[in-house]
């Protein structure tokens, strides 16, 4: 069983960048297809991005769409979160889930099977 952990979440200013990072203990990354989502306040967990065991394939939500960019490293266990020009909108509590499998474009939280406990992004207007 893999346990993840993000990091990078901080307060930014509108049009600012953050890169976020998630890292695993247990188990390599590499044995998993990647998935970043987010939850605001009062909203529900929400798919942003996902990466296939490689890297090779990648898919996005809209509205982060040519924003931000998923990316792994399997040498060094790692999965980023490249997040450019951000929105007040972007706020929200943003978490890593890994799930194995055939890759397809899941876009759900329930197609992953682990979680990490998020990290605060928080984009100031």
């Amino acid at each position: 069983q893999v346990q993840l952990v993000e990091s990078g979440g901080e307060l930014v200013q509108t049009g600012g960048s953050l890169r976020l990072s998630c890292a695993a203990s247990g188990r390599a990354l590499s044995n998993y297809i990647i998935g970043w989502f987010r939850q605001a306040p009062g909203k529900e967990r929400e798919f942003v991005a996902t990466i296939t065991y490689s890297g090779s394939s990648t898919f996005y939500a809209d509205s982060v769409k040519g924003r931000f960019t998923i990316s792994r490293d399997n040498d060094r266990d790692t999965v980023s979160l490249q997040m450019n020009s951000l929105k007040p909108e972007d706020t929200a509590v943003y978490y890593c889930a890994a799930r194995g499998g055939s890759w397809y474009y899941a876009t759900s939280a329930t197609d992953f099977n682990y979680w990490g406990r998020g990290t605060q992004v928080t984009v100031s207007s």
